[in-house]
């Protein structure tokens, strides 16, 4: 798929099919919630937007909409607030897909063995993959995140390599060049997740994006993919590179990308493979009210036919430095109304996903904090390394200990739960017996993740300082 450059959009010129107009009524659609109505697309907007019969967002209307999300959040899933000890292991940067939200890529030419400059990327080979993942498992994680570019080079299997040689001209037809060209070679699919699969740490990797990489020029199933990737100790699939999930918005900010159907074919992919898959939306960029809710709309209707998501994770976009700012298609993100309110709206409309959860990565922790009152019950994890939200311009705190999440969890009076990856299993933290480390890891022992010395390196000296320098487990890619 083509579309404009960032450098051609007007905002004023979308022409977009979805507006937030309904013929439904706020106190309508407030009552359906109250009573555990399933909700339909014209209730969610008017939650989203707390009516559309006026500008702006009515506070009242919106504490409204707030305190019913976190009543059913409290009747749904209690008090625990969970999180996750895990580890950010990016393969690569390299990518040409070109969306206009992301600053995490760089132009694939620039690994070339024979190209003239520097750049800020990296490639990883499948030994310094396994290298970082088994530092992390020793120090006590119990999930590798991995979510990368679309390296050129980057096949599923020596098969696949073979059959992209084999088109007329591989670069063009299928992004392909072979991995002789470039100064690292990243290795197949399959290579890097053997590598990262160390003892039985939870591998959650390749996105419906990645996916479709991994049989581009070929006409393998998703499932096949999945399965085949499984084989080789994927453990579960993260539904990133879902952005919006209407396809008028994705050929404004994601033209490159694959399209609505396409991610959904994946997601189902994974789940008839055996895996189980997250969710994700990223907003705040062009999209209308209108767009958010018909996509969780298709979300809810993907859990109704698969049943294997396990959270919603809302994305609140982050402008600093990506095309779509610099160009001035957007000024700017979500505000915290429309933060607390995506959050809020998603746990009454999603009647059939447990889990959503909240970002200090994307908000910072106070804000964060307070969404756990709008609806969230799940705190991302500790990222020992990231870089993709940090690349676009985000400014809070790439690393999250454990005692640091007993202390916010318990400061707005909630439970801090220690939790694997797909929530079947979860260990209850008492706040008392400090210094706090997982337990749910391969080799986790309750020892701390980070040592004094190294937490101050990480941090700085400012003990304030977990607000700055932000990475994402989750980002979109």
């Amino acid at each position: 798929m083509s579309g404009p450059s960032a450098a051609e959009l007007d905002p004023d010129d979308f022409g977009f099919e979805h507006v937030p107009e309904t013929d439904q009524s706020f106190e309508n659609a407030l009552a359906k919630a109250r009573d555990g109505v399933r909700l339909t697309v014209d209730d969610g907007v008017e939650l989203l937007t707390t009516g559309t019969d006026a500008d702006g967002i009515d506070q009242r209307r919106k504490e409204q909409v707030l305190e019913l999300a976190d009543r059913r959040r409290a009747e749904r899933v209690g008090e625990a607030v969970t999180f996750v000890a895990n580890v950010n292991n990016n393969v690569t940067t390299a990518c040409n897909t070109g969306c206009l939200f992301c600053n995490f890529k760089d132009t694939a030419h620039q690994f070339e063995a024979d190209h003239d400059g520097d750049h800020a990327g990296f490639t990883k080979t499948p030994a310094e993959s396994r290298d970082v993942v088994r530092a992390a498992v020793d120090r006590g994680v119990s999930e590798v995140t991995s979510v990368s570019g679309l390296h050129p080079a980057f096949a599923l299997t020596d098969e696949h390599h073979e059959i992209l040689r084999g088109h007329d001209d591989p670069a063009r037809d299928v992004n392909y060049k072979p991995p002789e060209r470039y100064a690292v070679d990243p290795g197949t699919y399959v290579e890097q997740m053997r590598a990262m699969s160390v003892d039985d740490v939870h591998l959650h990797s390749v996105t419906p994006e990645e996916a479709y990489h991994a049989r581009r020029g070929t006409d393998w199933s998703y499932r096949e993919v999945y399965e085949t990737l499984a084989d080789a100790g994927l453990d579960s699939a993260p539904g990133t590179a879902a952005e919006i999930l209407v396809d008028e918005v994705r050929d404004v900010i994601c033209p490159g990308k694959i399209d609505t159907a396409g991610w959904m074919d994946a997601i189902r992919g994974a789940v008839d493979a055996g895996l189980d898959v997250t969710s994700t939306m990223m907003y705040g960029h062009v999209e209308t009210e209108m767009h958010r809710v018909v996509h969780l709309k298709r979300i809810r209707d993907l859990q109704d036919e698969t049943g294997g998501i396990t959270e919603f994770v809302p994305l609140s976009f982050v402008h600093e430095r990506t095309p779509l700012f610099e160009h001035g298609v957007v000024d700017g993100g979500a505000s915290d109304d429309e933060d607390e309110l995506l959050i809020a709206v998603a746990r009454l409309f999603l009647d059939n996903v447990d889990n959503i959860q909240t970002s200090w990565v994307k908000y910072g922790d106070e804000k964060a904090l307070k969404t756990l009152s709008c609806g969230a019950n799940d705190f991302m994890g500790t990222i020992l390394s990231e870089e993709i939200t940090k690349r676009a311009g985000g400014s809070f705190g790439e690393f999250r200990s454990f005692d640091d999440y007993v202390e916010m969890v318990t400061s707005v009076g909630r439970v801090p739960v220690e939790r694997s990856t797909d929530y079947r299993t979860t260990r209850r933290i008492h706040p008392d017996d400090a210094p706090h480390g997982p337990t749910l890891g391969p080799r986790a022992d309750g020892t701390p993740l980070l040592g004094p010395d190294e937490r101050a390196e990480r941090v700085g000296d400012d003990p304030d300082r977990g607000d700055t320098d932000r990475g994402d487990a989750t980002a979109d890619d």
